[in-house]
């Protein structure tokens, strides 16, 4: 179990900054997940993401990161 790895599903309309930034900061992988969406319009439907996969601890690095930088972004 400790070798389990998780997906961070990457916000559609994350800056390339962003996502460049985490690769080369963070013991990460970008790959691509196949996901549900449930808006209004697109019940049922699914879409082809963006996510980082890596060990339990890192992605959780990686949220907190992405989060601020999305923030920081959105603000400026």
């Amino acid at each position: 179990m400790a070798d389990e790895e998780f997906d961070l599903v990457i916000p559609p309309g994350t800056p390339r900054t962003v996502i460049r930034d985490v690769i080369q900061a963070f013991d990460v992988e970008l790959v691509s997940v196949t996901r549900p969406l449930s808006y209004a319009n697109m019940v049922n439907d699914e879409r082809e993401l963006l996510a980082f996969r890596g060990k339990k601890d890192e992605i959780d690095k990686v949220n907190e990161f992405m989060y601020q930088k999305i923030k920081e972004f959105i603000e400026s």
